[in-house]
């Protein structure tokens, strides 16, 4: 078992790690292994809408986003993890989710996903929303916690404070890492939902 995590923040070490760090401590302690990608401080350009993924089954710039892809085919699990800005998420992590779900046409179906944002004060519930649009979109199980998945501090280190944040996060890890098991004897047992071919309707 793996989960993949995504650190959208600029800052290497900031409060989103320490957010993802502490659901880190309990993914191992239940055996599943975790890897950080850090994108928040990369140079990620937005997608263009060149469709040219739809040939060559990879973004046409070849940058981390494909370097993520095979680890995101990979894992079990995807944790997006952001800073807020302006009640939304970092713009940088945002073109890089873009690009990465768009491009990728592997089978996303029942991977597990959850979201974390990290804020100051306001601004948490829009970003948290704005990021789980991308599990809904490809049939990503959304794990849930005891609250949504929050938590606060501004300067550096601040998130250390907040008890109830990192109670969140623990409880965030110990329910995905229950769904992706669940979801992997579900597989070997039941194996995935049947699809139907893909129907799309526009209103013009």
């Amino acid at each position: 078992m793996k989960v993949l995590m995504i650190n959208g923040s600029p800052h290497t070490n900031g409060n989103t790690y320490i957010a993802l760090h502490e659901m880190e401590k309990v993914f191992s302690e239940n055996g599943v292994k975790t890897e950080i990608v850090q994108v928040g401080n990369k140079d990620i350009r937005g997608c263009i809408a060149c469709g040219s993924c739809a040939e060559k089954g990879k973004c046409v710039f070849d940058d981390m986003v494909n370097e993520t892809a095979s680890k995101f085919e990979e894992c079990n699990g995807l944790v997006v993890a952001s800073p807020v800005y302006y009640a939304s998420a970092n713009a940088t992590l945002i073109a890089f989710l873009d690009r990465l779900f768009y491009s990728t046409h592997f089978d996303k179906t029942m991977k597990v996903g959850a979201s974390v944002v990290v804020a100051r004060r306001g601004g948490l519930s829009s970003t948290f929303d704005e990021l789980n649009k991308y599990f809904t979109i490809t049939g990503m199980p959304v794990a849930s916690s005891q609250y949504w998945n929050s938590v606060h501090g501004r300067i550096s280190g601040e998130a250390q404070q907040d008890a109830e944040g990192l109670q969140t996060m623990r409880t965030l890890a110990n329910n995905m890492t229950f769904l992706i098991k669940s979801i992997q004897l579900g597989k070997e047992k039941f194996g995935l939902p049947e699809k139907e071919e893909h129907l799309f309707t526009n209103f013009i």
